[in-house]
């Protein structure tokens, strides 16, 4: 659209360049032959005129034009009536002595803090958010908040806050809140499965905070959390040590049930040599056939001294 412009000026300054030559050379009177020139007057050279007049004009109204991109707002703040006014996207005409202007952003932005120095907003530093936990130690957070600037309020912002609104109220809003909503929390709640629910709560604080200034938050990710040294090799240490309780604990299972059927085993033999006791009582050759049973199939007659000869076939039906 811009370069249709200033094809259709560029134009307009060739036709005006070329009936001015031409209105100029109409004017000029011709001498006849012969005809010895006098102190003759020179007309004023029109066509520079008109061409020097067209430039003027074209340069006028290119500096007019400014061109807001796609998903942005411009804030028009008119020096002499002190009012304020909005453009958006296209081609605006806007008069460059009597206006100032400030162009904003309507689009989603993030904002990342984080520990790695080339990811966060902050680039070159460790940018991470290290907040206290309700026992009072320190986590650190790599956090990445989404936000939009309201096009109903952009000029509330920039009259308020001004361009440097990030730095003013986005950032302070993020490290206090965060720092709030941590010290509610343990450091094994965030090392836990509740680390969505901190993240909720944190977004809702945000947007409560935010969004009267004309700042929509759309989305809170904590990224990634940080501890302490001590804390990290504390963490450690318990977990060997919930291994080995496990371990051990496990040992101990097997043991238990080791002893239960030793005592079930036992018990099982003490009730058949019960068994046996009663039956030996009552029928005192009932040893002699428990010896009889547990000896070859084959072998008839047992001799178990000179006095003692033992016919089994009475004995083994």
């Amino acid at each position: 659209m811009i370069s249709f412009l200033v094809v259709l000026l560029l134009a307009g300054v060739a036709a005006l360049l070329f009936f001015g030559f031409n209105l100029q050379r109409t004017l000029v009177k011709r001498q006849a032959p012969g005809e010895v020139p006098k102190g003759r007057k020179r007309l004023k050279p029109i066509a520079y005129v008109l061409g020097g007049a067209g430039l003027f004009f074209l340069a006028a109204i290119i500096s007019f034009i400014r061109v807001v991109p796609v998903g942005h707002a411009l804030v028009i703040f008119w020096i002499i009536p002190k009012t304020y006014s909005v453009a958006r996207e296209g081609i605006n005409f806007i008069p460059p002595v009597i206006t100032q202007t400030s162009l904003y952003d309507l689009r989603r932005v993030d904002y990342t803090m984080s520990s790695a120095a080339e990811e966060g907003r902050r680039k070159g530093t460790d940018d991470a958010l290290w907040a206290p936990t309700s026992e009072g130690l320190q986590v650190g957070l790599d956090l990445t908040v989404w936000y939009r600037l309201n096009a109903d309020k952009v000029f509330d912002i920039h009259r308020l806050i001004g361009p440097d609104f990030e730095e003013k109220v986005v950032r302070p809003a993020v490290r206090s809140n965060v720092r709030m909503t941590m010290s509610a929390y343990s450091v094994m709640d965030i090392y836990s499965k509740k680390r969505e629910t901190i993240q909720s709560e944190i977004e809702r604080r945000l947007k409560k905070q935010l969004e009267p200034d004309g700042i929509i938050l759309e989305g809170v990710a904590i990224r990634n959390v940080t501890f302490t040294q001590e804390f990290a090799k504390s963490v450690e240490e318990k977990q060997i040590a919930q291994q080995k309780a496990q371990k051990m604990e496990y040992v101990l299972q097997e043991e238990r049930k080791e002893a239960e059927r030793k005592e079930i085993e036992a018990g099982g033999k003490a009730k058949a040599i019960a068994i046996v006791s009663r039956e030996l009582r009552a029928n005192p050759y009932y040893i002699k056939y428990l010896y009889v049973d547990k000896i070859a199939d084959d072998v008839k007659v047992i001799v178990s001294d000179q006095a003692t000869i033992m016919d089994l076939k009475g004995l083994v039906p």
